[in-house]
């Protein structure tokens, strides 16, 4: 690694930076990337990200997603023999605290081979359409349809659920749906439709990649305290704040633990919120 100036937006001015997407992520991440860092962004057409998964399944995602943003990133520097890359990868499904939801989970990987950093951000959102079910009928497909936020938003039908042998994806229009599902049904009394998450289809996700893009830059922007280091950010969370009532430890956040990842050094930041006591509705004590 060379330390080559204390302000990270030099590191990286200029410099070319590839955007590991086949999905047209470069939308919202190249305009907040080359503003705040200078960087050359550009994609490439050739790159096919599905290789390492695909949301329909017919790739299953072998790694967490975090080993598969670093894997994207590797493979665009290598087809396009450069050290610079971005790679982002959403995971779908019920909120892990609000189950009854669904929520999109976006994270952002920044990889420099040059200077050896690798910087991430997550964005947890529950501003997303992510849905699928069975229907028999094209009542039942429009009234998904409409709920989905379609036709803004693309839609995808398959056969069954799990069948990835005949799947029609990138459905943006009424006329396409119709023609879709006559062509599916007309072999199958049911057919399953989804989602269409990839992100060329769903603003909603669009917009959840553009938040998650402009965390990164915080987090690129932030540097260590003792070496200067880009990428100085929350590495953990340390529940514990006290109930204004009884004094009992709560779940609420009572600071957050910042690490820097090249010289390791460590802070905590306590109240990081602006509250040093909870409500005693959020206590396990007060409020079993």
């Amino acid at each position: 690694m060379t330390k080559e100036t204390n302000n990270p937006n030099e590191w990286f001015k200029f410099r070319p930076l590839v955007i590991a997407t086949k999905h047209k992520k470069e939308e919202v991440i190249a305009p907040i990337i080359s503003l705040a860092l200078g960087c050359e962004c550009f994609t490439l057409p050739e790159l096919d990200t599905d290789l390492l998964g695909t949301f329909t399944g017919e790739i299953e995602r072998a790694n967490d997603p975090l080993t598969t943003a670093r894997n994207k990133c590797l493979m665009a520097m290598e087809l396009a023999n450069c050290n610079l890359a971005i790679a982002s990868e959403g995971s779908f499904g019920p909120h892990p605290s609000l189950g009854f939801v669904n929520a999109d989970d976006e994270l952002i990987l920044f990889m420099d081979k040059k200077n050896g950093l690798e910087i991430w951000a997550r964005e947890l959102s529950l501003d997303t359409n992510f849905n699928g079910q069975q229907v028999s009928n094209f009542q039942e497909l429009l009234l998904f349809a409409e709920q989905t936020k379609f036709p803004s938003h693309g839609l995808i039908i398959r056969k069954a659920e799990k069948d990835s042998t005949d799947i029609i994806k990138g459905i943006t229009d009424i006329h396409h749906l119709k023609s879709a599902f006559d062509q599916l049904q007309a072999s199958n009394k049911n057919i399953f439709v989804e989602t269409d998450m990839r992100a060329m289809n769903n603003p909603s996700r669009m917009n959840v990649i553009k938040t998650v893009t402009k965390k990164l830059i915080q987090k690129i922007q932030s540097t260590c305290p003792s070496c200067h280091y880009p990428g100085f950010g929350v590495t953990s969370v340390q529940p514990g704040l006290p109930c204004e009532c009884c004094g009992f430890p709560t779940k609420s956040t009572l600071s957050y633990n910042y690490t820097c990842e090249a010289c390791h050094h460590r802070e905590t930041k306590p109240f990081p919120h602006g509250k040093i006591k909870e409500e005693p509705i959020y206590c396990d004590k007060c409020n079993p």
